[in-house]
């Protein structure tokens, strides 16, 4: 294994995809929706899955902050990868409500969430503070790209598990109002910051099918954990006093928001025809495709949490649907990583 003061050929764990801990979120969001539709097996077996992956990657992320500091601090502070690090925030917050949601672990799900709170402070600030004062900044048509609305996917997991935790303790608790719904409206805020800067870059920049790959699919991903976030808050309504008062905003907000994740399924779907029917791009395993299946999972889990407090039934049939496309997706990308592996440990 080489050291960042080495020349030679650099290891996987060097090389680190940054953003890997999004096979944690689908994973765990796939859980969680299943467990809500009734298949409390599959549920568990998923979370499982998604505890052994998260462990794994844990390991192999410290690891490479003890060997390669150089290489990680380097991506954290670049314009393409630095908010990939902000899928651990995630990961770890949707580890801790499936274990609230699937178990009724209500101990593990708030030490999570305290956890979640320190990564997200150590990790967006870094990355934020970089691309702002950096001499060397790259032009918008390839400095941005779809990661950047991990800083909505991360904020709006710690109101999610916020606003659960919220429920749970049955009666006001200002520690977790504020957090949830400052987390709530502040991950709104940044992904109005970063769908203009995004959607600017998309219309007027010329794309070629490697530009647009799946990490555009968190757009979609970002809104829908607003809407499960929301959702959340909403439950809360009837424990908190102060979550009642803004109860008719949030749901205009959830709404809104899973309007939006609804609008850009159809776009993304239509560019990654573009992009490998027409363009003839070929799909092999890459675990950016984690950020494809998250989004999934995340609509239909989000819309089932919408229906239940809105009472929007007409929808009703959308979550089974939604959960069952990305079992299908995880399943197809899960396939790839054994493959990818295997192939790996042939050539040793």
């Amino acid at each position: 294994m080489t050291s960042d003061r080495s020349p030679a050929t650099p290891s996987g764990i060097a090389t680190l995809f940054p953003g890997y801990f999004a096979l944690v979120m689908a994973t765990g969001i796939i859980a969680t929706g299943f467990h809500l539709l009734g298949v409390h097996l599959l549920a568990e077996v998923l979370y499982g899955v998604a505890v052994v992956a998260f462990s794994v990657l844990f390991v192999m992320n410290v690891a490479r902050l003890i060997r390669y500091p150089q290489r990680l601090f380097s991506d954290l502070t670049h314009h393409n990868t630095g908010f990939l690090f902000l899928t651990l925030v995630t990961a770890v917050n949707v580890l801790a409500s499936g274990a609230a949601v699937i178990f009724g672990w209500w101990a593990a799900a708030e030490v999570g969430w305290i956890v979640s709170l320190v990564l997200w402070a150590a990790l967006i600030y870094p990355a934020i503070v970089a691309v702002i004062i950096g001499e060397d900044k790259p032009p918008i048509g390839t400095g941005m790209n779809g990661t950047w609305f991990l800083l909505t996917v991360s904020t709006e997991s710690i109101a999610v598990t916020a606003a659960l935790l919220l429920t749970h303790h049955g009666g006001p608790h200002q520690v977790f109002e504020l957090a949830s719904l400052a987390a709530f409206t502040v991950g709104l805020v940044l992904y109005l910051i970063v769908m203009t800067m995004l959607f600017l870059r998309w219309t007027f920049t010329p794309l070629g099918p490697d530009v647009m790959q799946p990490p555009s699919w968190i757009a979609a991903g970002a809104v829908a954990i607003s809407v499960l976030a929301g959702s959340n808050l909403l439950t809360a309504a009837g424990v908190s006093p102060r979550v009642e008062r803004l109860a008719p905003f949030i749901e205009g907000m959830v709404i809104m928001a899973w309007g939006t994740a609804t609008f850009w399924f159809p776009v993304m779907i239509s560019i990654g025809v573009w992009r490998h029917l027409i363009r003839k791009v070929p799909i092999t395993y890459n675990p950016a495709y984690w950020a494809l299946v998250f989004p999934i999972g995340m609509y239909g889990v989000s819309t089932y949490r919408m229906i239940a407090v809105t009472d929007l039934t007409v929808l009703e049939p959308l979550p089974e649907i939604a959960v069952g496309a990305a079992l299908v997706a995880w399943s197809l990308a899960f396939s790839g990583l054994i493959r990818q592996l295997a192939g790996t440990l042939r050539h040793r």
